[in-house]
Parts: C-alpha cells; structure tokens; sequence
C-alpha cells in the first residue's frame, strides 16, 4: 500500500533532496495522516458513544489532536518548501523542526487530558456496557496504526524527516493505547473491577512518555 501511495502521488522521479522532492513526501504523509485520522476519530466516537467507555472516547479525541499534528505538519512542510529569501538566505528548511516539536507538545496535551479523565473515573466509575462493533472498530484501529506506523517511518527514512519519524512514534503510541483500551473494555466484561479507567491512566502515562 505504501508503494502504491508514493507511485501514485510522487508523479515524477524527483531528488528527495531537493525541496521539491521532500515537500511531495512531506504532503503524502500528512494528507494520509489527515484522512485516516479523520476517520479513527469519527468511528471511536460512535463506539465510545455507545459503549459509555471513557477510555476509548479518550482514545478517539487522541486520533482528533493526530488529525491536528497532521495539518500542522502539512503546514510545516508547505513553508519549509519556500525558497530562500532575504530574511531567510538559508531556506526554510528549519520550520520542519518547529513541527516536529509542536508534534510532540500535542502528544504530551493529549496525555496530560487523558491522565486527568482516567483519575476522575477512577474515583467515581460508571458502568461500560460490551459491544460487539465497539472491540471491531478498536481491532481495525490497531491494524491501521500499525500500517500508519511503517508508513510514516519509511517516508521519514526516504527523505531523512524529523517530522515524518515523530509522526511515525506517535502512531506507534497510538497503536499500543489502542491495544490496552481494547484489552480493558473486553476483560471488564469477565472481572468484577471495571479496567477502563485504570487501563486509561497507562495509556495516559504511556503517551506522555511517547511525547516527552
């Protein structure tokens, strides 16, 4: 699939070092960031929605700020493609950086938000009623953040990308709280503990961790 994507939206054979090249790159990875993120948000929405499940409407809102991180590094990669100006005699490449970073703060946000909502439902639990399509919509999660994970890593590889390799990590993140949600909200059907509000204070940790 990755090949695929670069064949159809690299159209011609260009340097992936020129600025030209890179930003091509750069552009394929935050669109495909953008519609897939899109996507995860609306669906773990609706489970969450129907589950009653803290940490997976957690997680949803954790694919909302990826769906951010995506259009600011879309952003990062259109003005770091300028060419040099008086200002800038060097280029803009650095501002692919400065995404990079925001990337990162955003994780750490999202991490902060959801270690604070996992320690209120701790103290005060609410009932998750199991679903069928809520463990089918977390399981295709997982395989589309783990397909988001290599794809982001190798365009980041290809074109030496500080921005691509963080996006890459944090859908790694992503992947693994996704993973723990799921394992909570199926065992809390047979333990007499409820685990999502527990299981969402790792992913919490987890995720700050990620970021930092």
């Amino acid at each position: 699939m990755t090949s695929l994507l670069i064949r159809l939206f690299i159209r011609e054979k260009e340097d992936v070092s020129s600025v030209k090249g890179r930003s091509r790159y750069g552009l394929l990875g935050s669109l495909t960031g953008i519609a897939c993120n899109l996507l995860l948000f609306l669906a773990k929405l609706l489970a969450g929605l129907v589950s009653g499940s803290v940490s997976i409407m957690a997680d949803a809102f954790n694919n909302l700020s990826d769906l951010g991180s995506s259009l600011v590094t879309l952003i990062g990669f259109k003005m770091s493609s300028k060419p040099a100006d008086r200002e800038h005699p060097f280029g803009h490449g650095r501002i692919e950086y400065i995404t990079g970073f925001i990337v990162a703060i955003a994780i750490i946000y999202v991490g902060i938000e959801l270690a604070r909502s996992s320690v209120e439902k701790i103290f005060h639990p609410e009932p998750v009623s199991f679903h069928p399509l809520t463990a089918a919509v977390l399981a295709a999660s997982i395989l589309v953040k783990l397909w988001m994970f290599f794809f982001n890593r190798k365009l980041g590889r290809i074109i030496n990308s500080a921005t691509l390799r963080a996006s890459a990590m944090d859908s790694f993140s992503d992947m693994a709280s996704t993973s723990a949600v799921l394992l909570a909200f199926l065992l809390s059907n047979f333990l007499p503990v409820n685990l999502d509000p527990y299981m969402g204070l790792l992913v919490a940790l987890f995720i700050l961790y990620s970021g930092v």
